[in-house]
């Protein structure tokens, strides 16, 4: 992805209504290297910032104010997400270093992965190196910092999982920690 193409873009953004023209917003991100399908609906308010690769998913959704900061080796949103206003998704971070004058020492990127029909809450945030199980729900205001399994709910700070679906009984069973 292109720095300087995106900071262009997002000029573009402020100035189109922040739910239409959904298909222009993906051709702009396509021309700044982001893979996004042409049915992912963005909201012109959503900063994207970083070299690495960028994938978003069919009908998937990301709404006001969202933050995606993508270093490589990236970030990969699945098909049928629906990502919630303020969240952050954020692949980078320090190694902590009480050895330098900086504690935040040398910096580190891993993937995020948010696999498809993943439902993401208002203002949580997503760390780095993570991967969000298939049709998985993050609770508003969680901070994932660990894998999330599919099919279950995790919330808090750091989030757990707190419920896993069972699709055989078509139940939700809370789970033992």
């Amino acid at each position: 992805m292109s720095n300087f193409l995106l900071w262009l873009v997002g000029f573009v953004f402020v100035a189109l209504p922040s739910t239409r023209f959904y298909r222009l917003k993906t051709l702009l991100l396509a021309a700044c290297g982001v893979k996004v399908a042409k049915s992912a609906r963005i909201v012109s308010s959503v900063k994207i910032v970083g070299t690495g690769e960028l994938s978003i998913g069919d009908d998937t959704f990301i709404g006001h104010y969202v933050s995606i900061f993508c270093s490589p080796p990236g970030i990969s949103i699945g098909s049928y997400v629906d990502i919630a206003p303020n969240v952050v998704i954020v692949n980078g971070t320090h190694q902590v270093d009480m050895d330098g004058l900086h504690t935040a020492g040398k910096g580190v990127c891993n993937r995020i992965i948010i696999e498809d029909g993943v439902w993401i809450g208002a203002s949580a945030t997503i760390l780095t190196g993570v991967k969000i199980g298939k049709k998985s729900i993050i609770a508003a205001g969680a901070v994932v910092n660990s894998d999330v399994p599919e099919y279950s709910i995790s919330a808090g700070v750091p989030a757990k999982t707190i419920k896993t679906w069972n699709p055989v009984t078509k139940m939700w069973l809370k789970s033992n920690g």
